[in-house]
């Protein structure tokens, strides 16, 4: 919850071919509480932010390559103590033009991936940001959670779903919460998701139309990745990722 490829087209009078495409290769793991990666127009980050409610446990993140804009990626994790506390989020942010939810036509996002542990205790999900200005603190956070490991659970006030719905194919219960100041919707899928396709601005539109989330906010931030709160001898795999703002 904390934050905290191209391609050139050549042309002649008579036809135009596309150049190869931008690739990366695998990278070494980085164990760092902040370190990150970039590759094309992501930032991959091992963001270690909750780990000192933890007893013991490490967290080591690496690139395994890009291909114009799909990404592969894993994290490699175990965590004890402190079981009801985020220890981490492994993820990768994309670069985006901050600009209101009323003014993006869509976030298309593809999801292919793999867990791997013993005793986890963690979810999978998207992690957006939305603020009145484009450089001011977070004050919606929507989370899409496309798998709860374990029992984890969402920011909730109540402990109980505000709604359940039907977006991009799959059904989802909607959790509403603060977490400080921030205003938190979490959207958990009802059976897990391992490949995702689809509009990440349906959720978005659901919750300006249906839920008052005002469609003058900012999005100032689009990532996706994972949470562990305990477990051992975990990996998460990404075999293929992409999101793109339009």
């Amino acid at each position: 919850m904390k934050v905290s490829t191209v391609f050139a087209l050549l042309g002649s009078a008579s036809f135009a071919l596309a150049a190869p495409t931008s690739v990366i290769q695998k990278r070494a793991d980085y164990c760092g509480q902040w370190d990150s990666a970039v590759s094309g127009d992501y930032t991959i980050y091992n963001n270690l932010w909750g780990r000192d409610a933890a007893t013991s446990g490490s967290q080591c993140t690496g690139v395994d390559g890009i291909s114009g804009t799909t990404l592969k990626w894993h994290t490699k994790w175990s965590w004890a103590g402190g079981p009801y506390s985020v220890k981490s989020y492994a993820n990768v942010v994309t670069k985006i033009s901050q600009k209101a939810l009323s003014a993006i036509t869509s976030l298309p996002s593809t999801w292919t991936w793999t867990y791997t542990g013993s005793n986890m205790i963690a979810n999978v999900a998207y992690d957006l940001f939305t603020s009145s200005t484009a450089s001011g603190d977070a004050e919606y956070e929507i989370m899409i959670w496309l798998a709860a490991l374990g029992g984890a659970g969402p920011i909730s006030a109540t402990g109980q779903p505000i709604a359940t719905v039907t977006l991009a194919g799959k059904s989802w219960k909607l959790y509403n919460g603060k977490n400080g100041n921030m205003n938190v919707f979490s959207f958990v899928a009802t059976s897990q998701v391992s490949s995702f396709s689809g509009d990440l601005m349906e959720f978005v539109k659901y919750l300006t139309s249906q839920q008052g989330m005002p469609s003058s906010q900012i999005l100032t931030s689009a990532g996706a990745g994972t949470e562990p709160f305990t477990g051992s001898n975990a990996v998460f795999t990404t075999t293929a990722y992409s999101l793109s703002q339009k």
